[in-house]
């Protein structure tokens, strides 16, 4: 999508609304225009639980990748403990089986593998047979820091499990999130996005000409942020909204590929440095429910805050248009036949 197809929409979004906005009170009309979310009562400390404290979300359906451990298991458990019927989805239906069912609330299980498209499609499908509003899609699970070089479909895995995986998810259930009266997008990026100190450099996807683990990492984390940015932009028009967060450092299975010793001091030592898992659900809980979000779009969350990242390159929109564009030609054939670019 180029710089002037973005700015030619923004421009007729725009113009389509002007009438609306003029009517409104000025306070109320510096709000939306600035989208700038209030700041919020929580902190670093805060976890899951106390951040949707009182909310009935009762009613609603929200999907959540990487649902059977870690994060995604934490926030499937809450967000089922105030009412939400979760489509808690795992790497295999037995996992997500299994995690569904040592939950309390109304859960269902479904399973795709994000290196193997056809999958993610399968699951978006059966979603979408469900035939009801989607209202709200958390894109959680993902990968880390893979020692060796690794591709799927020609892709560097990271890039390709981390972001692609989750944007043709995303573009599949695009249609009920929309459904819904206030439908979510919540993406899981993370501060190592900061570790992409380049940007995302369009010409070495496939890590030939530089790999290295935790800059490719870096890399999926900035695309995941951007993703959501631009998306945001697309969706503007919409009740919708798309959000990423930072949930911290926690101790998960994302540590899987760390050398043994880093393990060990996590496992053991990491009270001293690291998140909660019930910590680090809050701040995708919190962005995924609370009511003072509505209209809040495009934005890097972390602590339950909004944060501006670590590098410019969170706020590049003109990358972010071009991540859209790329992600679009890359997974062409997995994404809907009305996929707007």
């Amino acid at each position: 999508m180029s710089n002037e197809h973005l700015h030619r929409r923004q421009f007729m979004q725009y113009m389509a609304t002007a009438g609306i906005l003029a009517a409104l009170p000025r306070a109320a009309l510096a709000q939306i225009i600035t989208r700038q979310p209030p700041r919020s009562p929580f902190n670093s400390n805060s976890t899951a639980e106390e951040v949707t404290e009182g909310l009935d979300l009762n009613g609603l359906t929200i999907a959540i990748t990487g649902a059977n451990s870690g994060l995604g298991y934490e926030t499937m458990r809450v967000l089922a403990l105030r009412g939400a019927h979760i489509i808690g989805i795992a790497r295999t239906q037995a996992k997500a089986d299994a995690a569904c069912a040592s939950i309390a609330g109304e859960t269902t299980p479904l399973f795709l593998d994000l290196a193997d498209w056809d999958s993610v499609v399968r699951c978006a499908e059966t979603i979408r047979a469900m035939h009801t509003p989607l209202d709200g899609l958390i894109t959680n699970a993902g990968i880390m820091a893979l020692p060796e070089l690794e591709r799927v479909n020609g892709v560097e895995k990271q890039f390709a499990v981390n972001h692609l995986g989750h944007f043709i998810l995303i573009n599949q259930l695009r249609a009920p999130v929309l459904a819904a009266p206030q439908g979510r997008f919540t993406i899981l990026s993370s501060a190592a996005h900061r570790r992409a100190d380049k940007g995302i450099e369009f010409d070495n996807l496939d890590g030939s000409r530089f790999y290295d683990p935790w800059t490719a990492y870096g890399v999926s984390k900035l695309a995941n942020a951007l993703c959501a940015r631009e998306l945001a932009a697309q969706i503007s028009h919409t009740e919708a909204t798309a959000n990423s967060v930072h949930p911290g450092v926690i101790g998960t299975n994302l540590l899987q590929y760390l050398p043994a010793w880093q393990q060990w001091a996590a496992k053991y030592l990491g009270w001293l440095f690291l998140k909660t898992v019930e910590e680090g659900a809050a701040t995708t809980c919190y962005v995924a429910t609370s009511p003072e979000l509505v209209d809040v779009r495009g934005f890097y969350f972390a602590d339950c805050n909004v944060d501006k990242g670590d590098t410019p390159y969170m706020q590049d929109d003109a990358m972010a248009a071009t991540l859209w564009q790329v992600s679009t030609e890359l997974t062409r054939d997995y994404l809907p036949d009305d996929q707007d670019s």
